[in-house]
């Protein structure tokens, strides 16, 4: 069995998760970290019994280890693309977290880097890879129930942040639409392409409406 050598960008909150489920799994195992904290190197590193020479000050340093095979990505969303294509251009597989980009044109950036360095490039939709997900294409392709007319479908939760949390940031990709609007926005595209026989479909019309918080961010919003 071919293992995996993993390295994280950004090793905060969400990167425990992915370590967690990492060091659960044969065919991959954690191996460096990078982050510009020394506290969060060591914390995160010992944590996870990352050695000392493998806990990196400098992205670049991560990047360009030749024992590390992917690097998973987890900073804050606006520097997502900005690690990632540092990664991809270094040779490395990569897995970012949603979003990949705070827009399309990043997204591009990055998918037309990963070919041209024959990489694996994929952002972090966990649900894509459930077996759940894989039964109900099937049960779409085949029909089994019926013609899809309509999709409703929805990702939120409540909490008391300050205003200068990241979810109510906007020049830290508050919002939202980016931190969980994009699940139910991939699956309906998701299961609207399965209805034709296409890996997604984009939407012909779009409509938006919300409520914006007081920071500028969308507290609520609907499509």
């Amino acid at each position: 069995m071919t293992v995996t050598r993993w390295g994280i960008i950004g090793p905060g909150s969400i990167a425990n998760n992915f370590a967690d489920g990492l060091a659960e799994a044969k065919a991959g195992e954690l191996v460096a970290i990078a982050s510009r904290t020394d506290a969060t190197r060591k914390k995160f590193g010992d944590k996870y019994k990352i050695a000392a020479a493998k806990r990196y000050a400098k992205y670049e340093q991560l990047v360009k280890d030749p024992e590390v095979d992917a690097i998973y990505v987890a900073t804050p969303h606006p520097f997502h693309a900005e690690h990632a294509l540092l990664a991809i251009r270094a040779g490395k597989a990569v897995l970012v977290e949603k979003p990949a980009g705070m827009n399309g044109g990043e997204v591009q950036v990055l998918v037309d880097a990963a070919r041209q360095e024959g990489v694996f490039f994929a952002e972090a939709f966990m649900y894509r890879c459930h077996p759940q997900i894989a039964r109900v294409l099937e049960l779409i392709a085949k029909g089994k129930i019926g013609e899809i007319h309509h999709i409703k479908t929805a990702f939120g939760f409540t909490g008391k942040f300050p205003k200068t949390h990241r979810l109510l940031d906007p020049a830290l990709g508050g919002g939202g639409i980016l931190d969980v609007g994009c699940y139910p926005m991939s699956l309906a595209r998701l299961v609207a392409g399965a209805a034709i026989g296409q890996p997604f479909q984009n939407p012909d019309v779009l409509r938006g409406t919300g409520i914006l918080h007081e920071t500028g961010v969308d507290a609520v919003a609907y499509a």
